[in-house]
């Protein structure tokens, strides 16, 4: 059985069940069962058009649903007779799927999930799991953004923005369960490229290509964090690397910059250093700058402390730090960073343990806490050599 085809094919069929009238929810029940006969039907024998197959299962599908329900007659000028089996239609609206996906009405984690089901064809166990929450939990959730958008018009134009921060979100969580929703987000970007020509879906599939060529090094094998400056870059992904840059330049070359090629210029800067001490700090502050100007967000200006620290200084980094607000997440490790850039052991020190008790998750809860632990450990050593 080719799941990956399967997948792929999942947001044209629903796309075409939805353009000849069925409502969004009743359109995806019936995919999904198509999909699952797909799966008992397929391995003995494939057809010549899997996509003109899966419509037809799951017109049929939608179909045999409508007409048991007791809204039958409300349905009845949607529903006309069968199309007979034959090639899929050649239009693809899938495009408009993501925008209905991600349709403002929604949530951001509603959006998210019924990307998954709706574009990239997770099941909702994959789903959960990934999420690390219950099936019924999620089954919920995507029910109710079902609910939620069957109502909305399929030609209605959408915003390619809410479209890219769903995807981006998708991409942040990274890998959990056996959905590697990482690579899950690559993959549905590469779509959007494909199908719409804007410079920030560039910007947004160079991000991704540039971030995920460096994860291999971002854990030591017992799975503790490898901060960006101690990663052996002989393990990052050459080519991914290459491929983000490429797409980068021809996205900046149409002179419309946005927050997601600004981020992926910073990204490039780290990948082409060749060593952590070589990295072009200066160009990054710069970069940060443009991304402030675009986003005016906190996080960037966090971020952008530790680049100024990184290029100016650590004084200059914390006074960056002080403009800012304490409560940011992350705020207190950065400035356990930058005070031990400046040498001030024991207020690092501090700072460090006190990050670790407000780390979001257990490897950051670690990482935070060792590197406490070693400035104490190095305290007490200069101590005791003075005595």
């Amino acid at each position: 059985m080719n799941e990956a085809l399967l997948r792929s094919l999942t947001p044209s069929v629903l796309a075409i069940l939805v353009r000849r009238g069925a409502d969004f929810a009743a359109a995806e029940d019936a995919v999904q069962d198509a999909l699952v006969e797909a799966v008992r039907v397929w391995p003995a024998e494939q057809p010549r058009d899997p996509k003109g197959w899966l419509v037809t299962v799951a017109w049929r599908k939608f179909l045999d649903a409508t007409r048991s329900d007791a809204a039958r007659r409300r349905r009845e000028d949607l529903v006309e007779e069968e199309p007979a089996p034959g090639p899929a239609p050649a239009t693809d609206d899938t495009l408009q799927l993501y925008f209905l996906c991600a349709h403002p009405s929604l949530t951001p984690s509603s959006a998210v999930a019924l990307t998954l089901r709706a574009v990239g064809g997770l099941t909702t166990r994959q789903i959960a799991q990934a999420y690390l929450v219950p099936e019924a939990t999620m089954a919920q959730r995507i029910s109710r953004a079902k609910r939620t958008v069957s109502g909305v018009r399929f030609d209605q134009h959408g915003d390619v923005a809410t479209v890219l921060r769903v995807l981006y979100l998708v991409f942040n969580e990274g890998y959990s369960g056996d959905v590697d929703l990482a690579a899950e987000a690559i993959r549905l970007t590469r779509q959007i490229a494909a199908a719409i020509d804007h410079p920030e879906v560039r910007g947004l599939l160079a991000l991704m290509l540039l971030h995920h060529a460096r994860r291999s090094a971002r854990t030591a094998p017992d799975g503790s964090l490898v901060p960006l400056a101690e990663q052996d870059r002989a393990r990052w992904d050459t080519e991914s690397i290459a491929e983000g840059v490429e797409i980068l330049q021809a996205a900046l070359a149409r002179d419309r910059l946005g927050e997601f090629q600004a981020q992926a210029a910073i990204a490039a800067l780290h990948a082409d250093a060749p060593a952590a001490e070589e990295t072009d700090w200066v160009q990054i502050v710069e970069w940060y700058d443009e991304l402030a100007h675009l986003t005016d967000s906190p996080v960037v200006r966090l971020n952008r402390a530790v680049a100024v620290g990184e290029a100016d200084g650590p004084r200059a980094g914390l006074a960056a730090l002080a403009e800012l607000n304490d409560s940011l997440p992350r705020h207190t490790a950065v400035a356990a960073y930058l005070h031990e850039r400046a040498g001030d052991l024991a207020t690092a020190a501090r700072l460090y343990a006190e990050a670790a008790r407000k780390a979001p998750t257990l490897a950051e809860r670690d990482h935070l806490t060792r590197q406490a632990a070693r400035l104490n450990a190095s305290r007490l050593n200069r101590l005791e050599g003075d005595t």
